[in-house]
């Protein structure tokens, strides 16, 4: 299918994307203006940079330390420094744009607010670029990342060149970013900071709600007011795909005002949902259906009953969006993940070894009982570095219950992030493990990442899975542990 053979959808759930590539005929907005990025490394301000360049802006920036995201941006044309200065700044600027880990102390920032240089969060300038496009925004407690690449891999191989701005490398593209031809503009909308609320997508998807960033949030009453926001945030002609299962989207539904919903599931009361379920140890097959109608079977690569779901919200989309879904699900199961999300690294003297981003307890249990699907019956250790003392101080009984699928779970000393003293008095890696420890299943705390990888080269037998989990630098566990492996094999 090309993009040319999408026609108008009459559907009552269904709206028209304008096709072709007339944004791209016409000037930019962007075009000639002078940016310069303050934390331009991270995964999100890398992917709007790189937008921005191909907008034909002038960018320049400065982050901590050098990376592939950094080296990417100075290849392509960006003025990139390592550190942050005042005297980093171009002399004429439009705007400066910042990530959300800069701190009001930052020099840079400081400069810019001197000179008076208009400041823009990096949630600011992404809502500004998408609404000259037919937006589609991801958003949910977990599966954001995921169900965004999706999304943009099925358009792809249907044709249809999509701008997108995702979380993470989508594996097959080797990017997080990109712009097509299309006026379709893909994103992930995170929650934090109530930064997708800078959104005003055609179609808004809410996957699920679950307390976190409680640093932020007062509680998840606040939490769902907040995506009831996001969702009222739609554009009045547009589509709210919601997650139907989930109790706190219920909550929110009946404040929507004036957008069309769809729900998906696994059951047949929601407009897209999945049954014939049939889990593999290396994929799964369901038969999608939206209402009464048979859409056809999906054969996905991607484990777990939440990634049945996540399949769900692609094809709902990809049906909004005007895609016919049976050519969809042709594709669906081309799609091979996410960068970080159970990613498989090595598979050497008979120990399989992983790396997986989950930081919330849904996560983790989504993806060790994935793990399960694969490799039942094998012993598997887990080496979860928590991610903020505030997250785990306020999950911390969910946290803990969160392992038992594990054979052994190690955690490190917890990551910090945005973090406050008082947080960090008030909880440690050591009260998880006794509380690992509490609901029957086995941890170990190991305050270093250099000590792990010494107990795993002991520990970890052949036949084992080891799995590295958490949204730090414990993925530099498995990339040490597989260097030793290699030179002992």
């Amino acid at each position: 299918m090309k993009i040319t053979d999408l026609r108008p959808v009459k559907s009552a759930h269904q709206f028209y994307v304008p096709i072709g590539n007339r944004n791209m005929e016409k000037k930019s907005p962007s075009e000639g203006k002078k940016y310069h990025f303050i934390g331009i490394g991270g995964v999100g301000t890398s992917a709007l940079a790189a937008i921005l360049m191909k907008e034909k802006a002038i960018v320049s920036g400065s982050d901590m330390q050098s990376s592939v995201l950094t080296d990417r941006l100075s290849t392509g044309g960006a003025a990139v420094k390592i550190g942050h200065a005042a005297a980093n700044l171009p002399a004429d600027l439009d705007g400066v744009v910042i990530s959300a880990a800069v701190r009001d102390d930052n020099p840079e920032l400081l400069e810019a607010r001197r000179r008076k240089i208009m400041v823009y969060k990096y949630a600011q300038m992404l809502g500004l670029v998408m609404d000259r496009y037919k937006g589609v925004a991801i958003s949910g407690t977990h599966g954001k990342s995921t169900t965004t690449g999706w999304l943009v891999y099925v358009l792809k191989k249907l044709g249809i060149e999509p701008n997108f701005v995702v979380g993470a490398d989508i594996t097959q593209f080797d990017a997080s970013s990109g712009i097509g031809s299309s006026d379709i503009f893909i994103a992930e909308a995170c929650e934090y900071d109530r930064s997708f609320l800078n959104f005003h997508p055609s179609v808004g998807i809410i996957l699920n709600i679950e307390p976190d960033h409680l640093d932020y949030y007062s509680d998840i009453d606040e939490i769902i007011e907040a995506f009831g926001d996001f969702a009222n945030g739609i554009r009045p002609d547009g589509v709210l795909i919601a997650g139907g299962e989930d109790a706190n989207i219920a909550k929110l539904i009946p404040a929507i005002q004036g957008r069309q919903i769809l729900t998906f599931g696994l059951k047949d009361s929601f407009d897209y949902y999945a049954k014939q379920i049939k889990y593999f140890p290396d994929h799964t097959e369901f038969t999608c259906f939206n209402k009464q109608r048979e859409i056809g079977t999906a054969t996905i690569k991607l484990l777990g009953e939440h990634n049945v779901k996540n399949a769900l919200a692609v094809l709902a989309a990809a049906e909004a969006m005007g895609v016919d879904g049976a050519q969809v699900l042709k594709v669906l199961g081309g799609f091979e993940g996410m960068d970080r999300r159970i990613m498989k690294k090595a598979e050497i003297n008979g120990i399989t070894v992983y790396d997986d981003y989950a930081h919330h307890p849904t996560e983790i249990k989504a993806s060790l009982k994935a793990m399960r699907q694969m490799y039942d019956g094998r012993k598997i250790f887990c080496v979860f570095q928590p991610h903020q003392y505030s997250r785990t101080r306020f999950l911390l009984k969910d946290f803990a219950d969160s392992f038992k699928l594990a054979d052994m779970t190690i955690v490190p000393d917890i990551y910090f992030v945005r973090d406050t003293e008082k947080s960090k008095n008030e909880v440690n890696s050591q009260m998880l493990v006794d509380q690992i420890i509490k609901k029957g299943s086995n941890a170990v705390f190991i305050d270093s990442l250099e000590k792990i990888c010494e107990y795993l080269k002991t520990n970890v037998k052949s036949g084992d899975i080891l799995m590295t989990m958490g949204a730090g630098n414990v993925w530099k566990v498995a990339d040490e542990y597989i260097q030793w492996l290699r030179k002992n094999s």
